[in-house]
């Protein structure tokens, strides 16, 4: 139910309330809480616990309250939860006012998401409007809550789940990977002013290629179709991520292949890359 919150923590989050952790991206001394955003299942789920086991305190969120609150009870630590839909504006207000709140966030996490599959013109519209509202607004919002904390603190990190796809053009996913391009856009571009600013606030836009997680299932696809070599963990995604905070790396592509397919994918010329777009194929990832 949206906005409804369960308390699995004995002791709030807060800076007076700061839990053990040392990364070059928040200062040893700083109290560590991290936001999750669509922390039910996945890569979310994969942020959590790798985490909660480096000493973060968490705030969950997710419309899924039920999975939520189990993936909490399974975590050590301070784990507070919060059900919210972020495609609908009551949802969305929540979590913001659950960012600004928060004294102690050191680190925002924007991992909710979704996909569709199909001809721009001929999908749900409602579905197309609910994606551009979870990748772009969402984003956005929590994100300038979040580094109004962050900057006057300074300290703190924010990563945005984005994808390989951020890097290329296909037939039936023009708005995922189109949101996905504005994703690592904002995210360079919020370095740029944070560098700019002298801020030591990092921004972290994280590609993962095809990713072991209940995306493609979700979308009908079956994974038998991909080779193999192709998938990674969501750990593995997540371990990357976590290891790159500190560099000021902006984008960070896990993985040896998919870090060498946007090499190429960034030199081919475009009637190249528009007609490896073919119709009917799933080209996501």
């Amino acid at each position: 139910m949206s906005g409804s919150v369960s308390k699995t923590a004995s002791s709030p989050l807060s800076a007076e309330n700061p839990v053990s952790f040392t990364s070059p991206a928040v200062p040893k001394a700083a109290p560590k809480v991290a936001l999750i955003t669509g922390a039910s299942a996945g890569i979310g789920a994969a942020f959590a616990r790798q985490l909660a086991a480096r000493g973060f305190g968490l705030i969950l969120v997710a419309r899924r309250a039920e999975r939520l609150e189990a993936l909490a009870r399974s975590l050590p630590g301070n784990v507070s939860v919060l059900a919210a839909d972020l495609t609908t504006e009551p949802g969305l207000r929540i979590v913001e006012d659950a960012v600004r709140a928060c004294s102690a966030l050191s680190l925002l996490v924007n991992n909710a998401g979704f996909g569709t599959l199909g001809r721009f013109w001929e999908t749900d519209l409602a579905a197309q409007e609910t994606m551009y509202r979870l990748h772009v607004l969402a984003v956005m919002r929590l994100t300038r809550a979040a580094l109004e904390g962050m900057t006057a603190r300074a300290y703190g990190a924010i990563v945005n789940v984005s994808s390989v796809a951020a890097f290329t053009t296909s037939q039936g996913n023009v708005s995922y990977n189109s949101t996905k391009a504005w994703m690592n856009s904002f995210t360079e571009g919020l370095d740029m002013e944070l560098r700019g600013a002298r801020s030591p606030v990092q921004v972290q836009a994280l590609c993962p290629g095809f990713t072991i997680t209940e995306f493609h299932e979700n979308l009908g696809i079956d994974r038998r179709l991909i080779p193999a070599w192709l998938w990674m963990t969501a750990d593995d995604v997540v371990d990357t991520s976590l290891r790159a905070l500190g560099s000021r790396k902006v984008i960070v592509i896990p993985g040896w292949k998919y870090r060498l397919l946007v090499a190429v994918l960034r030199i081919l010329p475009w009637e190249i890359r528009r007609r490896a777009g073919r119709p009917g194929k799933d080209r996501r990832v």
